[in-house]
This record gives structure tokens, C-alpha cells and sequence, in this order.
């Protein structure tokens, strides 16, 4: 019995559906992660550009938005493990320019802008209660990278009991293989896989039956 077999034959990868009402999550996509010569890489860049038509359909149909930012202190007291696994994380300061949201994707007003120092954007900061004061059901997730802050942030959407739904190619990782392997992992476990295309599919349907 191959893999795909195996997960079908005990349950998993079922939907867990689209809500009607949905939030948009733009996770990390600062210029430090888009950057091949600082922690980026891969097809990174590739999700930015693409993320750049769902940020526009989101933004056009009044969903709630949330990018996220790694902030340290500058006296490097909340420095901890994550730093030291990725020894450089400590200089994406407040002030930092690898810090600073890229260009294409600035937060208008309006958009909430979380800082964290964790991978997850949940963990330690107030996102979940955000949402739920939005009236949120449905978070739809962007930003990289697959295999780290968006998995973690995409693991703890869906213990806080909100649908998540990942944007396929509006995610992206510094290589290629962590990233098939999360996209695959995350459908099967965690939340539904769709594409931009999809995905602004289903927010014009929603639209359109309010």
C-alpha cells in the first residue's frame, strides 16, 4: 500500500470547508524572507507576485487582513531558542530594513500588523482574539515559509477551531522539497489546499450571495 493510500484508508485529508466568513493572513512576507542572500530563497519571490492578486480581491471585498512581522527588542532580551537555531533571526528588529514588509504587499490602513517571536503568528500574541472580535470563520493563509511559520501559524489557526485554508502558490520556501512535503502534510492533517485562483473564486462567491 503506497502513502497516499495509507492516509486515505484512515481518514484523513477530508475538507474541512470554505466559511462565510473569511480573513486574510499574509505571514512573514518581510525582505529579509525574500531575500536569497538573507533567509529566503526557493520560490518565495514567486508567492509574493502571486499573492499580490489575492491581497487585491481581499482588499476589494472588505475581508479582514493580517500580515505578521519577527520583531526582537534591540537589547536582544527576547532572544531565545529560535535564535538559537537560526543564529541572524535577533537582527529583524522593529527598525530593521530585512524587517520591513515587502513593497508590493505594504499593510494599508486599517490592516493589522502582528509581531511575534515565535514562528507560529499566533503564539503569544493577540491574533485569535482579533479574529474572533472580526466574527472570523475561516483564516486563509499566504507568506512564507511553508515549512515553518506558515505550518506553525496554519497548526494553531486550526486549534483555535477556525477553517484554514493554505494558498498553494501563494506560499512559498527557501527549497522546494520542504515545501511539497508541508503543502501535502498540512491538506492532509490541518486545513484545505486551494489556489489563488480558487481562492479568489470563493471569496467573489461569497460576495456575491451575501
Amino acid at each position: 500500500m503506497d502513502d497516499i493510500s495509507i492516509y486515505g484508508k484512515q481518514g484523513f485529508g477530508n475538507s474541512s470547508g470554505f466559511g462565510r466568513a473569511p480573513a486574510l493572513l499574509l505571514v512573514d512576507f518581510v525582505n529579509g524572507f525574500c531575500d536569497p542572500d538573507c533567509f529566503g530563497g526557493g520560490n518565495i519571490l514567486d508567492a509574493v507576485n502571486q499573492t499580490r492578486e489575492l491581497l487585491t480581491q481581499a482588499r476589494k471585498s472588505d475581508l479582514p487582513i493580517v500580515h505578521t512581522r519577527i520583531v526582537y527588542e534591540e537589547d536582544g532580551a527576547e532572544n531565545g531558542v529560535f535564535c538559537e537555531k537560526v543564529p541572524g533571526l535577533e537582527r529583524l528588529t522593529e527598525t530593521a530594513s530585512i524587517s520591513q514588509i515587502v513593497d508590493p504587499l505594504k499593510p494599508e490602513k486599517g490592516e493589522h500588523v502582528v509581531r511575534k517571536t515565535q514562528p507560529s503568528a499566533f503564539f503569544g500574541t493577540g491574533l485569535a482574539a482579533w479574529l474572533v472580535g472580526k466574527n472570523v470563520s475561516t483564516v486563509i493563509v499566504a507568506g512564507c515559509t511553508t515549512s515553518g511559520c506558515v505550518r506553525a501559524s496554519v497548526v494553531d489557526s486550526m486549534s483555535y477551531n477556525f477553517k484554514t485554508i493554505v494558498v498553494s502558490d501563494c506560499v512559498g520556501d527557501r527549497a522546494l522539497g520542504p515545501h511539497e512535503a508541508n503543502l501535502f502534510d498540512m491538506g492532509q492533517k490541518y486545513a484545505d489546499i486551494h489556489t489563488c485562483e480558487e481562492t479568489i473564486d470563493a471569496i467573489l462567491n461569497l460576495s456575491r450571495n451575501v
